[in-house]
C-alpha cells in the first residue's frame, strides 16, 4: 500500500472516530440528535399527510369545477349550433371556427378548445376539424376519443401540457351540428395555477417544519444543558476529589432538584473528607506505632539474642531436653529478628521513606547470587534449580540489594512449595526497554483468587499449613513494594496441580513506563524439565554464570 493511501486511510479513520467518540461521550449530543431525528420524522409524516390532503382537496375541487364548466360549455355550444340554422358548408365552417374561441373566452383559465369530426357515416356537409391551438391536438389520445365516440357522454383524463409538461385535464363530449353530423368537443385545462398554489403550500409547510425542528432542537439542547451541566460539574468535582483535592465542592443554585443534588453531593464529599482524614490519621498513627514498636524492640531483642547465643553455646553441657530448648530458642530469636526487620521495612514503605540506591547491574549476576544463597535450602528439600540465561548482557539501573531480596524471596517461596524431586526453573530475558526474571515451581499451584492475594501481608492460601522455612509472611509483600519502587511489575500466576509462576519485570532505565514484558507470565508448558544426574546437577561457567548440561539451546 502506498504512503498516500495510508495517509488517506488515517485521515478517514480520524474523521470517523472523532464524531463517534464525541457521540459516545456526550449525553447532551445524543439527546439533541435523537430529538432532532424524531422531530424530523414526525414533521415529515405530518407534512406529507397535510400536503396530500391539501393536494387532493385542491385538485378534486378544481376537477369538479372543470367538469361542470365543460358540461355547461358543451350545452352552450349545442344550443348555438341548433339556433344557427346552418345549411351551407361555409356557414358550418364559420361557426366551427368561431365557437371554440367563444367557449375559450367564457371558460375559467382560458382552456384550449378542440372540435373534431366524429368518424361516423359521411354527413351531407363535410367540414374540417378546428382548434384554438393546433400544437396541442396531440394531447387528445385515441383512447379518449374512442370513449367519447362510443357513448357521447362526458369523459376526462389527466395529461402533461407542453412545453414544461405542467399538469392538465382534458374533458370531452359529443355535440351534433345540423347538416354536418356528430362532432367531438374537447376542453384542455392547464392546472399550472393549482400546481403553483400547491408548491407555495409545500414551501410554507417545509419552512415551518424546518423552523419547528430547529426550535425543537434548541429547546432540547437548552433543557438537556440545564440537566447535564450539574452532572458535568459533579464529575469535575469528583475527579478533583479523586486527585486528593478534598476541599472541592459543587456550586448550589436555587431550590430545585439539581440544587438538591448539589447539596447531597457536597454532604457526601464532606463525609468522605472526614472519613479520609480520620483514616489517614489512623494510618499515620498505626505506621508510627509499628515503627516505634519495631525500633523499641531492637534493644531487648539484642539482649535476648546475646543471652540466647550464650545458652546455645553451652547446650552441650545440658541434658537433651534443655539443649533442644536452647536450639529452638535460637531459631525463634532468628525468626523474630527477621520479622522485626521486615516490619521496619514495611513501615518505611508505608511512610514513603524507602529510597533506591540505583546502579547499573547485569541482572544475571544478581540471579546467580540469589541462586547461591538458595542452593542449600533446595538441597535439603531435594529440589534442584534450573536456570536459562540469554547470551547478551542484561544490564539495568537497579538497586542490587532490593532486587536480590526479591529474587531470594521468590526462590525460597518456590522451593518451599515445590514437590520433592521437581525443579524450580529460573528464566531470564531482556528486550530493548526491560529485563525480566521468571521463577516457576511444580508444586500444588494456586487458583486465580489465590494468585490475586498472594502479595497480601501475612496471607496464606492454607492457614493450617506451617511455613517450613520459617518465613514471616511479609516477604512477597516487601518484594512487591521493591518492584514498584523500581517502576516495575511483580506478577503471579498459578494453576491447581500445575505449579506457580512469578515474574519480575524491570525497566532498563529510570523513567521508562513498562507496557510489555520480554517473558510470558504463563509458561509455555507446565511439565517439569528432566532431572539431571548428580554429576551435572549444577556448575559455574568461566564467566561466573550458572550453566546446566541438561538445558540445550538456552
Amino acid at each position: 500500500m502506498s504512503a498516500w493511501l495510508v495517509r488517506a486511510r488515517l485521515r478517514v479513520l480520524r474523521a470517523v472516530r472523532g464524531p463517534a467518540a464525541h457521540w459516545r461521550t456526550s449525553l447532551q449530543l445524543r439527546v439533541v440528535l435523537t430529538s432532532l431525528l424524531v422531530g424530523f420524522v414526525a414533521v415529515t409524516i405530518l407534512g406529507g399527510f397535510v400536503t396530500s390532503r391539501i393536494r387532493d382537496g385542491l385538485v378534486n375541487e378544481r376537477i369538479s369545477q372543470i367538469l361542470r364548466e365543460s358540461a355547461r360549455g358543451a350545452q352552450d355550444a349545442q344550443d348555438t349550433f341548433n339556433a344557427a340554422g346552418l345549411s351551407s358548408s361555409s356557414g358550418v365552417q364559420q361557426v366551427l371556427y368561431d365557437e371554440p374561441r367563444v367557449l375559450q373566452a367564457r371558460g375559467s383559465g382560458r382552456p384550449e378548445v378542440f372540435l373534431f369530426r366524429s368518424p361516423s357515416k359521411s354527413p351531407p356537409v363535410l367540414v374540417n376539424d378546428t382548434a384554438t391551438n393546433q400544437d396541442l391536438v396531440v394531447l387528445i389520445g385515441s383512447t379518449m376519443r374512442s370513449a367519447v365516440q362510443s357513448d357521447g357522454a362526458q369523459h376526462w383524463q389527466s395529461v402533461a401540457v407542453p412545453p414544461v409538461r405542467s399538469p392538465g385535464v382534458v374533458v370531452g363530449s359529443a355535440v351534433t351540428i345540423p347538416t354536418a353530423g356528430t362532432y367531438e368537443l374537447y376542453f384542455l385545462y392547464d392546472l399550472s395555477p393549482e400546481e403553483a398554489s400547491l408548491s407555495l403550500v409545500q414551501r410554507t409547510l417545509g419552512g415551518g417544519a424546518i423552523g419547528l425542528v430547529a426550535l425543537l432542537g434548541f429547546l432540547t439542547w437548552l433543557v438537556t444543558r440545564q440537566a447535564v451541566q450539574p452532572v458535568r460539574s459533579a464529575a469535575r468535582v469528583a475527579e478533583r476529589l479523586a486527585d486528593g483535592l478534598l476541599d472541592e465542592r459543587m456550586v448550589v443554585r436555587g431550590q430545585d432538584e439539581m440544587a438538591t443534588l448539589a447539596r447531597s453531593f457536597n454532604a457526601m464529599a464532606e463525609s468522605l473528607q472526614d472519613q479520609i482524614r480520620r483514616m489517614a490519621s489512623l494510618s499515620r498513627m498505626q505506621q508510627r506505632f509499628v515503627a516505634d514498636v519495631s525500633h523499641e524492640l531492637r534493644t531487648p531483642l539484642t539482649t535476648i539474642r546475646m543471652a540466647g547465643e550464650v545458652i546455645n553455646a553451652s547446650r552441650a553441657d545440658f541434658d537433651p531436653a534443655v539443649a533442644r530448648s536452647a536450639e529452638l530458642l535460637t531459631a525463634q530469636i532468628d525468626r523474630f529478628e527477621s520479622l522485626l526487620a521486615d516490619l521496619l521495612e514495611i513501615s518505611r514503605f508505608d511512610a514513603g521513606a524507602a529510597v533506591l540506591d540505583v546502579e547499573e547491574h547485569d541482572i544475571r549476576d544478581i540471579v546467580t547470587r540469589a541462586i547461591d544463597q538458595a542452593t542449600p535450602l533446595a538441597e535439603s528439600r531435594q529440589v534442584w534449580l534450573g536456570v536459562v540465561f540469554p547470551e547478551e548482557r542484561c544490564a539495568a539501573d537497579i538497586d542490587p540489594r532490593r532486587i536480590e531480596r526479591i529474587l531470594r524471596n521468590l526462590l525460597v517461596n518456590a522451593i518451599d512449595h515445590a514437590t520433592e524431586g521437581t525443579p524450580v526453573e529460573i528464566v531470564v530475558a531482556a528486550d530493548r526497554t526491560s529485563v525480566a526474571v521468571r521463577v516457576l515451581d511444580h508444586g500444588p499451584g494456586m487458583t486465580q483468587d489465590e494468585s490475586e492475594h498472594v502479595f497480601d501481608r501475612f496471607w496464606r492460601a492454607d492457614p493450617a499449613r506451617s511455613r517450613s522455612t520459617g518465613g514471616t509472611g511479609l516477604g512477597l509483600a516487601i518484594s512487591l513494594e521493591d518492584a514498584r519502587l523500581h517502576g516495575g511489575w511483580l506478577q503471579a500466576w498459578g494453576e491447581p496441580g500445575g505449579g506457580a509462576s512469578f515474574r519480575l519485570t524491570l525497566p532498563r532505565r529510570a523513567g521508562i513506563v513498562l507496557t510489555d514484558s520480554p517473558l510470558s507470565l504463563v509458561p509455555e508448558s507446565t511439565a517439569p524439565l528432566p532431572q539431571p544426574d548428580e554429576g551435572s546437577r549444577r556448575r559455574v561457567d568461566p564467566a561466573g554464570l550458572p550453566d546446566f548440561d541438561h538445558l540445550e539451546g538456552r
